[in-house]
């Protein structure tokens, strides 16, 4: 069984590095999941059920802006949401960063107002889109949270099966370029106290170990387009 695992996560790695191939350099405090030192850190993981899930329904943005519907479409396939009809499919189809935009979705923010300016979603937006899906959701600005809670949070749902964290931070806070960003998280390692986040921009940055610390930091800066709220994070679950 234990080999079984190293297997298929080797797997599921090695789908990633195909992306990370052209990707920008990382800064000395982030480390690639492809590394060696990446890959081991997963396989030593304390809580990564979300990795598999993820992985498997792995989506990049479409464009610049489309950060947020990535991450909502990866996230509404994962937790096996009822898909939408599809004449080909018969409505057994996939989420894609489209046809996530149901109407009540749509009432929350409207696809074409993410590709204009201030560009992108906020916090509050995102969780409002996977309400707008009857999912369970729980938006929390970090000025309203704590690292200890943040990462007792995450920890609790990267072990839960029917859970998923998402974070909005701010990209060159934890030294990358530049500005808010949005995507899920996939595991979390105690030993170095290290959360890997699964960037839906592959085409610019490969999934990355970055520090709790550090993240949650990003997680606590100023997002002038949300009312000059914090980022933050939102979990989701049925």
């Amino acid at each position: 069984m234990y080999r079984m695992v190293l297997n298929v996560a080797a797997a599921a790695v090695t789908c990633f590095s195909v992306a990370h191939a052209e990707t920008m350099p990382l800064s000395e405090n982030l480390i690639g999941l492809t590394s060696p030192e990446g890959q081991t850190l997963l396989l030593g993981s304390e809580a990564s059920n979300d990795y598999f899930p993820l992985s498997i329904h792995f989506t990049t943005q479409d464009n610049p802006a489309y950060c947020g519907p990535a991450t909502i479409a990866m996230v509404l396939n994962a937790l096996n949401v009822p898909r939408p009809a599809s004449k080909m499919t018969l409505g057994l189809g996939m989420f894609d960063q489209e046809n996530i935009f149901t109407p009540a979705a749509t009432a929350v923010k409207p696809a074409a107002s993410i590709v204009n300016p201030p560009y992108g979603m906020t916090l509050d937006e995102l969780g409002g889109v996977f309400a707008a899906h009857d999912l369970v959701v729980d938006v929390v600005h970090a000025s309203d949270s704590d690292l200890d809670t943040f990462r007792k949070t995450a920890v609790s749902q990267l072990r839960d099966n029917d859970k998923f964290i998402l974070v909005n931070y701010l990209r060159k806070s934890i030294g990358q370029e530049s500005g808010g960003h949005i995507s899920p998280l996939g595991a979390y390692d105690e030993d170095s106290d290290r959360i890997l986040i699964l960037d839906v921009s592959r085409y610019k940055y490969p999934p990355v170990w970055v520090e709790a610390a550090t993240l949650f930091d990003a997680m606590n800066t100023v997002d002038a387009d949300n009312d000059g709220n914090t980022r933050g994070y939102v979990s989701v679950g049925h």
